[in-house]
Formats: structure tokens, sequence, C-alpha cells
């Protein structure tokens, strides 16, 4: 149940036994080195999962013909690794040296061919390429539909795969439609309180919460919850999964206290029962840090935020995909704080990182565009700030991405034209950031606040006082409900309304 240090005591035992015992190049060796090689990797310490893996490789090597299907699955076991890493080029040579073993060696309609396609796919959607991975990922399901019985488990991780790559495109419908027939199978074929069961639910939920329907959300992620508490011991890493998953509907909700709470039993859990340098815990400090910055507790922010690159740096090496969602938080971060050169800095050094491990054009090197544009907006560079707006703007209208971001580009463009005095323009956008938050997002969320106090500040630069008092009441309303008091877009949006008032 996810107890890898005893896992790791017994390996480690069993193997010096065999060491002392067999020729340094006898294939049982390689067995124990995958065996201790697999539980470093569950641990997060891909260094020492690569060390044994590849020990178990080089026997391999020498003892098997080169076309050995043993052979291919030190291959996969290597690839997973460098997948794990984020290293995603060298995970995909990897995976498809195995692939080309597994074509010579075995019969087309073999399980690890399936599992070779699957390897493949997942790569592709790391790096957001969905064509791609729906082709991989359709191939591995093809051959499972011909040699498994149609409610058999393999066909629902199969049809979840599918739905992963869809619900990454924000095909949601697509995506729920893939996810709930592997639910009917894993009902089916499996008990009530199997945690594949809580995965899937886990997974209906992630599509409901991309929709904005939080309630259904909240009631998959709490049903998967409830198998786990049956189903696992109370330190397991699940269970921390879990209390991560509705955090990030209470984030995506606004309801940061509530995001908080989840946020921090999931980090204690991942604290006890995770290695100390496992990714897990860095992904836990971003997200506590993301509330805290949601929460104007900026200084609390920076220090989760430091925490998560601390881990980072243990795990993983400079330049890994990894450490730019955490360069991104920070620029924020300091973007909040008013600290413009430091924002670009971070901002820039998580451009860098998305141009180098993801293929052009990625949604998210257009979120990190718009921020660059909103930056230099801040500092009043208003055709620099354009211009990265326009950039992000010409992936996301062209790729399948979130629309939700789409939409923060749009009033990033409002605010920066209504700054121009380009008055008509900035309305243009405005509406079209609107209306998608509004048909996205639940009436009281603080995402609508934001654009409501800016189309205040437009109808009170254009002299329309009764339409900036409407709007700017709306975000007041809003922001009330869901902020502390003295939180700066509360602060702000108070500000912005005794301007409004004057004028009245």
């Amino acid at each position: 149940m996810g107890d890898y240090s005893r896992a790791l005591q017994f390996y480690e035992k069993a193997v010096t036994i065999k060491e002392k015992a067999l020729p340094p190049n006898d294939p049982e060796l390689a067995t124990y080195y995958v065996c201790i090689g697999f539980v470093y990797n569950n641990m997060g310490e891909y260094s020492k999962a690569l060390e044994f893996y590849e020990k178990a490789h080089k026997i391999r090597e020498k003892a098997l013909p080169s076309n050995h299907p043993d052979l291919a699955a030190s291959y996969n076991n290597i690839g997973q690794v460098y997948n794990s890493m984020g290293n995603y080029s060298k995970a995909l040579e990897l995976y498809e040296k195995s692939h080309k073993i597994y074509e010579k060696a075995l019969p087309p309609n073999h399980p690890d061919l399936a599992a070779s396609y699957n390897n493949i796919g997942q790569v592709y959607n790391n790096i957001g390429n969905y064509s791609k991975a729906l082709e991989f990922y359709e191939k591995a399901h093809q051959i499972k539909e011909k040699a498994l019985p149609p409610n058999h488990p393999d066909l629902a991780a199969s049809y979840n795969n599918i739905g992963q790559v869809y619900n990454n495109m924000g095909d949601y419908c697509k995506a729920l439609e893939f996810y709930e027939k592997a639910h009917q199978i894993y009902e089916k074929a499996l008990s009530s309180n199997h945690p594949s069961l809580a995965t899937s639910c886990n997974n209906i939920g992630q599509v409901y919460n991309n929709m904005g329907d939080y309630c259904k959300a909240l009631e998959f992620y709490e049903r998967a919850h409830q198998i786990y508490e049956k189903a696992l011991p109370l330190n397991h890493p699940d269970l921390a999964t879990s209390y991560n998953n509705i955090g990030s509907v209470y984030n995506d909700m606004g309801d940061y206290s509530k995001a908080l709470q989840f946020y921090e039993k999931s980090h204690q859990i991942r604290a006890t029962a995770l290695p100390p340098n496992h990714p897990d815990l860095a992904n836990s400090h971003n997200n506590i840090g993301s509330v805290y910055h949601d929460l104007g507790e900026y200084t609390a922010a920076l220090k989760a935020l430091q925490n998560a690159f601390r881990f980072q740096q243990t795990t993983f090496e400079e330049g890994n995909l990894q450490f730019a969602f955490t360069y991104s938080w920070f620029g924020r971060v300091y973007r909040s704080m008013k600290d413009y050169s430091k924002a670009l800095y971070y901002f820039e050094k998580c451009l860098t990182i998305f141009q180098q491990t993801l293929p052009e054009g990625h949604p998210y090197q257009a979120i990190t565009y718009s921020n660059i544009g909103d930056v230099h907006r801040l500092m009043d560079n208003y055709e620099i700030a354009l211009s990265f707006h326009r950039k992000a703007l010409n992936i996301q209208e062209n790729v399948q991405c979130n629309p939700l971001e789409c939409a923060t580009t749009y009033i990033n463009l409002g605010v920066t034209y209504r700054e121009m005095k380009d008055f008509s323009m900035a309305l243009t956008y405005f509406q079209k950031g609107l209306e998608i938050r509004e048909r996205k997002l639940p009436k009281n969320h603080p995402d609508l606040a934001v654009i409501y106090n800016n189309l205040a500040k437009l109808y009170f630069a254009t002299r329309q006082y009764n339409m900036a008092m409407k709007n700017v009441q709306q975000a007041v309303e809003i922001a009330e409900e869901k902020f502390p008091s003295n939180h700066p877009y509360l602060v702000d949006y108070r500000e912005t309304f005794e301007r409004i008032r004057k004028k009245l």
C-alpha cells in the first residue's frame, strides 16, 4: 500500500544475498535491480531509479539477444523515469527503442505492444501534441478491444487515457464520454471500494471542475475520497491527492480559505508518507503558495514558493519543466507586489523553459506571453504589452485550449487599450472576456469581480457613471464575500467605488 521504505529494505536484503551467490551478469540480478529501481521511481528518487534500471539494462544487454522483450521492458523502465522527470525527448527516444523490439518480437495483438503505444501516447500528451497522443492511445485501444473481454479493467484504463487527452484539449464533452465509459466498466468489474474506481471518480470530477460545474466536481471528488478512506491507510499518498483535488475545486470557486485547509491536509500526509525530496511535496508548496497569493498574503506566498523551489532543486536538473510552473508563480506574486523587474525576470525564465521543453504554440507559452505583456503594461510599455498579448492570442485562438485562458488574455488586452485611452477596443475585449467568464464561472467568482471592476474603470473614464456604479457594486459584493477586508483587490474595488460615488 505504498510502503516504499519497507519494500526497499526487503529488496536490498535480497539483492545483497544474490550479489554474493550469483555471477555479476546473471539475469536474475537484473530482475532485483528492476524491483529496486521501481521502488525508487515511485518514491520520486529519479537518479537512484535510473542507477538501478541502468544496472539491470547493462546485464540484459550482455545476456540477451538484441530483440528480446526483456530488453524492451528495460528501455521502457528507463523511459518512464525520464518521463517522470519531464525529460520528454529522452523518454520518447527510449520508448521508441522499446517499441521497435516489441514490433519484431511479439504478435501484433500482444498486450505489451498496447502498453508500448500507451507509453508513447503519454509522452505526446505531456508535450501537448494531442493529435499524436490520440493516434497512439487509439492504437493501444484497438489491440485491447481485440484481446480483452468488453468489461476488462485494462479497457477502462484505455478509455481513461483517451479521455485525458480530450480533457487537456478542452473538449470536455468528449472527455466526459470516455471517462464515463471507463467508469461503467470499473463499476461492473471491480469491488465498490477499489482504488481504480476512486481514480475514475477523480477523472470525472476534474472534467466537471474544468467545465466550471463545481458542485458536480465536488460530488465526484468526495466519492473518490470516501473510497480512499475505506481502502487505504490514513497516510497514503493517494489520500493526499484526494484532499488536493477537493482543494483545487474550492480554489477555482474562489473559496481560498477552504482551499488552503484541504491543501494543508494534503501536504501533512505527503510530508509524513513521502521521501523528503519527492516532487509531490514541491507541488504541495506551490499550491499553498498560489492560495496565499490569491488571499493577498504575498510574504507567505513567497515562502511557500521558495520551499517548492528548494524541493525541485534536489530532484530535477536546471531547465526541467517543473521549474517553469514555480517561476510563473514567483512572477505572479512579484507582479502583485508591484516589483515588476523581478516579475519580468521570473516570467522570462518560465518562458525559456517552456520554449526549450514544449512544442511551439503550446498553451503554456500563450499564458506566459500574456503574463509578460501584463507586466509591460504595468510598466507603461504599452506597445510591447500589446505585442505579447497578441502572441498569446495567436496561439489561443488557433489551438484547442481552456477558454478561460483565452478570456484572461482578452481582459489583459482590454486593460492595455483602456490605459492607452482606446476605449472602444478596450470595451470589445472586456466584453469578449466577460462572455466567457460568465458562461464558465459561478456568479460570485472572484475572476468576475476583476472584470466588473475593469469595466467600471472604463465606464468611469468615458463618464458613463451609472454603468460604472453598476459594475463596481458587483465587484465589491463578490470581493466582500470572498476576501478578507484588507485584501488588495477589495481595497482597489472600494477605491473605485468611492471615485464613482463622488461623480453621481
